[in-house]
């Protein structure tokens, strides 16, 4: 009979392409990984694997059945968590995050979180949108705090709308109108993160530069690293308000506000669509929204039902 074990272990294999590594993803040794897998082709009676010297490579057959042993291992999850969490944000709780987002929200959510629900515990994944639905979709993850939209399977609660603001080193001119557009940015010293961040796409899809004005050749991997460069006139940079209070403490960097309508990004939280822990992220959704939104007046719920608190008063931008 075909076990889930069976199947965990053909999922990882055909996430990973490798026995060693796969079997290193399922804390087991790479012949017991093997000889499972084996033993699954053999209940099936077709071959999943084509073994070759440094490298396997999944069959047509192999890649299907992976992608089905995804599904029923995300429902066989599910099963278990309609058991034991029986009380609202109680046990525990599998949240990836991108990281644009963790250093700036986790530190002013997570406190209210655990007066709220002392019984919750927390385990934290802090990576890049696709590997985060990827996992999410494979039952490694329950939700995922990221930008929306998402091109994936899944249910998604809007919270909040983070605009951007233009970040530019001081020495530069403040701009006659007050705010900037579009047209003020210029892309040639645009500063973006590598491939694979949804905050480089979304500065791209803004600013929309043409082939000679191709952003500079520097990335990064975090937003601390590129607003260091923007700091010493390497460039300019879009950084999403939610990360002004940590990202912006040097007095050779200032912020500009765009012109309405100011670009922006939504952020919400996706779970499967299988999940019955529905309960749990929208009370997540309710102490996030009402945390974030409170501590910045010009940030805006992104859905009608979310309550918005009285906003306090910080300092203005120009």
């Amino acid at each position: 009979m075909i076990t889930l074990r069976q199947l965990r272990y053909l999922a990882s294999l055909a996430r990973h392409r490798h026995f060693g590594r796969a079997a290193e993803a399922c804390a087991v040794t790479q012949p017991a990984l093997s000889m499972q897998v084996r033993e699954l082709e053999r209940e099936i009676g077709a071959v999943l694997v084509e073994r070759r010297r440094g490298e396997i490579a999944l069959t047509e057959t192999g890649l299907e059945v992976a992608r089905r042993a995804e599904h029923i291992l995300a429902a066989a999850r599910d099963l278990v968590d309609f058991a034991r969490h029986r009380e609202i944000l109680s046990g525990e709780l599998r949240l990836g995050i991108i990281p644009t987002l963790a250093p700036y929200i986790l530190p002013r959510v997570l406190p209210r979180l655990q007066t709220a629900y002392p019984q919750l515990r927390l385990d934290m994944r802090e990576t890049q949108t696709k590997t985060l639905l990827t996992e999410l979709v494979a039952g490694d993850l329950d939700a995922v705090l990221l930008a929306l939209p998402v091109d994936a399977e899944v249910e998604t609660r809007p919270l909040f709308v983070d605009p951007f603001l233009l970040a530019v080193p001081a020495a530069e001119p403040l701009p006659t109108h007050g705010r900037v557009t579009s047209a003020d940015v210029d892309r040639r010293r645009l500063i973006l993160l590598e491939e694979g961040h949804c905050l480089r796409d979304q500065a791209l899809a803004f600013c929309a530069p043409a082939r000679d004005e191709a952003p500079t050749g520097l990335g990064a991997t975090s937003l601390t690293t590129v607003m260091q460069m923007v700091a010493n006139n390497y460039g300019v940079t879009l950084l999403p308000e939610v990360a002004v209070g940590v990202e912006v403490r040097d007095r050779r960097v200032k912020l500009l506000r765009f012109v309405a309508p100011e670009p922006t990004r939504t952020i919400g939280l996706a779970w499967r669509r299988t999940s019955p822990r529905k309960q749990d992220f929208a009370a997540l959704g309710e102490i996030l929204t009402r945390t974030l939104v409170a501590s910045a007046p010009s940030r805006a719920p992104a859905a009608k039902n979310l309550r918005r608190e009285r906003p306090r008063r910080r300092a203005s931008l120009p």
